[in-house]
């Protein structure tokens, strides 16, 4: 989809205040509320706009401990992904899985209040997953940049 230069204004003020009403939106680049509306429909409908989501401070919330998972799957039964993908989505305190080409086939990010229920949780709920050929876990220490945008 080609946008234009209304439309990256758009974008870019939705991306400094995902909240914001349609007509502060409107104001803020420069549109009447109809157009920007039209815009942001026609944004969504483009899948441009894949919706809205809540960032949650998981750490304010008591859960100290944030840990990157590494999976290889063991690629000899042919529905090792599916199987895996289908056990793991069951882990609630798995908060993000992502797929891969190459060495690393999974990626999760898990979640636990303290060292002593990542334990548990990696125990209990992760090593009992299925076709697991290796593991690599990193421990997140800090969050430097986090942004889902770039330069429009």
């Amino acid at each position: 989809m080609q946008i234009d230069d209304t439309d990256r204004r758009i974008l870019r003020q939705l991306l400094a205040d995902p909240g914001v009403a349609t007509a502060d939106l409107a104001e803020r680049a420069g549109v009447t509320a109809a157009t920007c509306w039209r815009r942001l429909e026609r944004l969504t409908a483009a899948g441009v706009l894949k919706g809205q989501h809540a960032v949650i401070d998981w750490r304010a919330l008591g859960w100290a401990v944030e840990v990157s998972l590494r999976f290889t799957l063991d690629k000899t039964n042919p529905r090792a992904f599916d199987e895996f993908l289908e056990a793991v989505r069951s882990v609630p305190e798995v908060i993000e899985i992502q797929t891969f080409l190459g060495r690393v086939d999974v990626r999760l990010n898990v979640i636990a209040r303290d060292m002593g229920h990542y334990q548990e949780v990696y125990r209990d709920r992760i090593l009992t997953l299925p076709h697991i050929a290796d593991i690599e876990s990193l421990m997140l220490v800090s969050t430097i940049k986090e942004t889902g945008s770039i330069p429009l």
